[in-house]
C-alpha cells in the first residue's frame, strides 16, 4: 500500500490546485493500492506518516515543499518504509540534490517505478529538531521566518525576502566547536547541511553528501553590498567554499554558542532555540526513493508498476 501525503498550501497555490486531480488519478490507477491524505495543519504530515509506518505501508509519498518533506520524514525515521517525493515547494533543495524529477507527473512515475532504488540517507538533529536538507541560524533563519509569512511564494519572492532580511541583519559572535577545534568569529549566518544546497541550485555546501555519516557546517562572516553580490554568485557557481568570508567544517557533531537565544530553522521551518546549540547526525536513518542512477547505499524495492 501507498499513502500520499499532500500539503495543498506549499509552493505556488495555483499549481497545487492543479495537483489534486492528478493525485486522485494516480490513486485510481493503482486500483485500491493507494490512498490520498491532505494535511490539515502543522505536524499533521508526521502523524499521517507514522500511522502508515505502523500499519505496514510500503511507501509514503510526500507532496509539498521541504517543510512537508521534513514532517513526513520524521514519521518514517528508522522504519522500513520508503519515502518518495513529489517536490512542489519553492526551493526543493533535497529533491534537487537527489536528482529527483521536479515535474509532478515524472515524480509520480518514479514513485511507482519498480526499477527505482531506495537510498539510505542521514538525518541531522539541531536542538532536538530533525532536518534532512539544511538547518541554519542568523540570516538563514530570519529569511525563513519572513518567507513563511508570505502568501505568494516562489524564487523571486525568496530573493526579495532574502535581500530585505540582509539589509536589516547584523552579524553576531559565535563559537563553533567540532570536537577537535574551536573557533570564535562574527557570523552573518551559520548553515549545517546534509545535502549540498539550500534549494534552486544555490549550493551552500558543495560536495556534501546525504549518506556519508557527516554534516557540513558553513559559517558566513559579515558581508557588505559588494561582497554579498559576489557571495550570491558563488552560490550558483558552486564555489562558495573558496570565498574568504566562509569557514567550513565537516563532522558528525557540532556545538554552536552565540551571545543570546534566537531562531533556528530546520528545512525552512523556524523554532526558538537557546544560545547554546548541539547539532549531530544520525546516519542511515531514512529510506528515500531515488532514480537508480542516483543510488549509493540501496535496498530491495517492493515491485509494483504505475501507468499514468
Amino acid at each position: 500500500m501507498i499513502r500520499i501525503i499532500f500539503n495543498p498550501k506549499s509552493g505556488r497555490a495555483g499549481r497545487n490546485a492543479r495537483l489534486a486531480p492528478l493525485l486522485r488519478d494516480f490513486v485510481g490507477s493503482l486500483k485500491g493500492e493507494a490512498e490520498l491524505s491532505f494535511t490539515e495543519g502543522p505536524g499533521h504530515a508526521t502523524v499521517l506518516a507514522a500511522e502508515a509506518a505502523a500499519q505496514g505501508y510500503e511507501r509514503v509519498i510526500s507532496v509539498g515543499g521541504d517543510g512537508t518533506l521534513n514532517e513526513t520524514a520524521q514519521g518514517l525515521l528508522h522504519h522500513p518504509v520508503a519515502l518518495a517525493l513529489v517536490p512542489c515547494g519553492s526551493g526543493n533543495g533535497l529533491a534537487r540534490h537527489l536528482h529527483l524529477p521536479l515535474n509532478p507527473v515524472a515524480a509520480l512515475q518514479l514513485a511507482g517505478n519498480p526499477a527505482a532504488a531506495i537510498r539510505l540517507i542521514d538525518t541531522g538533529l539541531a536542538g532536538g529538531h530533525p532536518f534532512f536538507n539544511v538547518m541554519g541560524l542568523g540570516l538563514d533563519a530570519e529569511v525563513s521566518r519572513r518567507f513563511n509569512r508570505l502568501h505568494r511564494r516562489g524564487f523571486s519572492s525568496y530573493v526579495t525576502t532574502a535581500w530585505q532580511a540582509f539589509r536589516s541583519q547584523r552579524p553576531e559572535r559565535c563559537a563553533i566547536t567540532d570536537g577537535q577545534r574551536r573557533e570564535s568569529l562574527d557570523v552573518l549566518l551559520v548553515t549545517v547541511a546534509n545535502s549540498e544546497q539550500w534549494g534552486n541550485e544555490a549550493k551552500i555546501a558543495p560536495g556534501a553528501q546525504v549518506d556519508d555519516g557527516q554534516m557540513d557546517l558553513v559559517a558566513v562572516g559579515p558581508l557588505n553590498l559588494a561582497t554579498a553580490t559576489g557571495f550570491a554568485s558563488r552560490l550558483f557557481l558552486g564555489n562558495v567554499l573558496a570565498s574568504s568570508h566562509v569557514r567550513h567544517w565537516r563532522g558528525a557533531r557540532f556545538h554552536v554558542e552565540r551571545s543570546a537565544p534566537g531562531l533556528i530553522h530546520t528545512d525552512g521551518e523556524t523554532h526558538p532555540a537557546g544560545a547554546s546549540l548541539d547539532i549531530s547526525v544520525v546516519p542511515a536513518s531514512l529510506r528515500v526513493l531515488v532514480p537508480s542512477f542516483g543510488s549509493r547505499r540501496t535496498e530491495e524495492k517492493p515491485a509494483f508498476a504505475l501507468q499514468l
